[in-house]
């Protein structure tokens, strides 16, 4: 099972605040090759975390996007964790496992591109990453350097006529989306298969079963099990 990766989704949220420093550490300590996260923009920053308003993930009240830098960074996103900035992931990470950024905000494209290149500079593997988004259009003006993956929550006609128009590297599908004929022709296709959000065991091991190459799950360890027993 050497070729099946697994991603921290949002690090190992079942356990720790999601997208927080806290949470991509013990995805880290587990040993799992690969983070998901989630990024705005504000005020030139780009900060981690999933939703576009407060509410579920912090004391915080508003949308992100109209809160200004100071007060996003007072806020405690649990367990008196900061939403981190994704320098602060970066330098966490330290290379020690691949990052996926969700393009979340608007206009998170070519920032993030630019910060990416920066770690790039700096010995981190442009192979490292994966950029990927439900909104295509703004995942088509990434750097073509980084690999891309085409985020889908439904069935559309064509998962592949979006693919190819985003040069992707992979179809990142919701677990509820995955059948063996579309994992088969993906495949035949050239394109990796990822499958968000896997928790329990039966379906880890039913993804394993159909054969796709990845999946994102809360509880990473329960992924790395799996697939040492399989």
């Amino acid at each position: 099972m050497t070729n099946f990766l697994c991603f921290g989704h949002r690090g190992a949220c079942g356990y720790e605040p999601e997208n927080t420093l806290s949470s991509f550490a013990m995805a880290i300590d587990m040993g799992c090759p690969w983070i998901e996260l989630d990024v705005y923009v504000v005020e030139g920053e780009l900060l981690v975390i999933h939703d576009d308003s407060l509410e579920r993930t912090t004391n915080g009240e508003g949308d992100v996007m109209a809160s200004s830098l100071t007060y996003l960074r007072s806020l405690d996103a649990g367990a008196g964790q900061q939403i981190p900035t994704l320098r602060e992931v970066a330098e966490l990470v330290d290379k020690r496992c691949g990052l996926n950024v969700e393009l979340k905000g608007p206009d998170t494209a070519l920032p993030v591109s630019m910060f990416l290149a920066s770690l790039c500079d700096c010995g981190w593997d442009g192979y490292q990453f994966l950029l990927s988004s439900f909104n295509h259009s703004e995942l088509a003006k990434a750097d073509p350097g980084f690999r891309r993956g085409a985020l889908f929550q439904k069935v559309v006609p064509d998962y592949f006529a979006s693919a190819s128009s985003l040069s992707a590297y992979s179809i990142n599908l919701s677990r509820n989306l995955v059948a063996e004929k579309l994992v088969d022709e993906a495949h035949t296709r050239g394109l990796k298969v990822y499958v968000y959000t896997v928790n329990e065991p039966d379906e880890i091991q039913r993804m394993i079963r159909l054969g796709v190459d990845g999946v994102f799950s809360d509880y990473p360890d329960r992924v790395l099990s799996a697939m040492g027993d399989s």
